[in-house]
């Protein structure tokens, strides 16, 4: 009998799927766990959870949930557009940021062509490119993070995409925004430059990018962000772009009909108005961040400094030890996440959590480190 997954082409048979971080509910399945004794710091969620705004406008939006959503998402983009200073038509939502860097993987990438990222960068590059046949390019990373000038020489004429992840995951790295836009005038104008803005929310403001105000003159670039992290809507999946109008009319002639549903768009549209929260969410993340951080300088254990909500330490000795705490913070209901997918194999990143969590990570880790001595 034919096996009809043969006639899947070749690149689609050898795609890796993505790895998720742990859920809360497999470990308590796998380990008998009580579910209250388990924290999760391990997919980079808000640990103060959704603001009270978009919670409220979910619960009202569950009352129509026999109705079809608004395909154009046109009360959230309009929101989007005058917060932000930008046209609507330049807007493209999607079911979460994935969605949009799928969008343009599939316009500007196939077969034959080439996109190029970083060492180190968000595992979802690689496999967009795969899906379309086409061949990715991992640029040796500099500190961890993304060495733009060794990008920028990687170009060819087969290049149809850079991805450029700023903070960077998992890393934390972030580029300075003076040789970004550097880089971004010396790229070819017919190669796509795709900035993943995901956690630009929990950067100071002295360290962002004004990377809106780019879109005037730079017709190659597409910003993305997301609401999945200081807004705390992670399980409702929105994104979005910031495009050309022109690239942006492409990407909302392929995406997926209602790609948004009703719920995702009621939240997203409250939580930008819940400036109180992303505030809160921010404040938390910095003085989440001292304490992990001083925590793990008086454990000595080395870490790469985070412009994210989270930060990669490094386990000393082989990669088995790593895999070894890894396991052992299980044991002890904490769940963070290997990195030996991204090349990593001695690094475990950890979420930021409230102080209670990141005491508990802190002490976990100590008495883990104990045992591999």
């Amino acid at each position: 009998m034919m096996n009809l997954s043969q006639l899947a082409p070749d690149y689609i048979r050898a795609i890796q799927p993505y790895l998720p971080g742990k859920p809360i509910s497999e470990l308590v399945r796998d380990l008998g766990l009580n579910k209250d004794d388990v924290i999760k710091l391990a997919s980079n969620e808000n640990p103060l959870g959704t603001s009270p705004l978009a919670r409220e406008a979910m619960i009202q939006a569950l009352t129509e949930s026999a109705r079809y959503p608004d395909g154009s998402g046109f009360e959230l983009k309009a929101t989007l557009s005058e917060g932000l200073g930008i046209p609507v038509d330049q807007i493209v939502l999607g079911n979460g940021s994935n969605d949009v860097l799928e969008l343009a993987a599939r316009i500007f990438l196939r077969p034959g062509a080439t996109a190029i990222y970083s060492q180190y960068a968000f595992a979802i590059y690689p496999l967009l490119a795969q899906a379309v046949g086409a061949r990715g390019i991992a640029v040796p990373a500099r500190n961890y993070g993304h060495d733009l000038e060794a990008m920028l020489d990687a170009i060819t004429p087969e290049t149809r995409i850079v991805f450029i992840a700023n903070p960077n995951n998992p890393t934390g790295t972030l580029c300075d925004a003076r040789d970004l836009l550097r880089f971004m005038e010396r790229v070819p104008q017919d190669v796509l430059v795709v900035l993943d803005e995901a956690y630009d929310e929990y950067l100071p403001e002295a360290s962002k990018a004004n990377s809106i105000a780019w879109l005037k003159n730079l017709q190659n670039l597409v910003i993305t962000r997301t609401f999945s992290k200081a807004y705390g809507l992670a399980s409702v999946r929105v994104g979005f772009a910031l495009a050309h109008a022109d690239i942006a009319n492409l990407m909302n002639r392929i995406r997926q009909p209602f790609n948004v549903n009703s719920i995702g768009l009621a939240a997203a549209q409250a939580a930008l108005k819940d400036v109180e929260f992303v505030k809160l969410a921010y404040t938390t993340n910095r003085t989440g961040m001292q304490q992990m951080t001083q925590g793990l300088t008086q454990l000595d254990i080395e870490y790469i400094p985070s412009f994210g909500n989270f930060v990669s330490i490094r386990i000393p000795g082989l990669p088995t030890n790593t895999l070894k705490t890894y396991r052992n913070l299980l044991q002890q209901g904490v769940i963070v996440r290997p990195l030996g997918n991204y090349d990593l194999p001695n690094h475990l990143r950890v979420t930021i959590g409230i102080e209670e969590e990141n005491r508990r990570f802190l002490d976990a880790l100590g008495r883990a480190l104990k045992e591999l001595d």
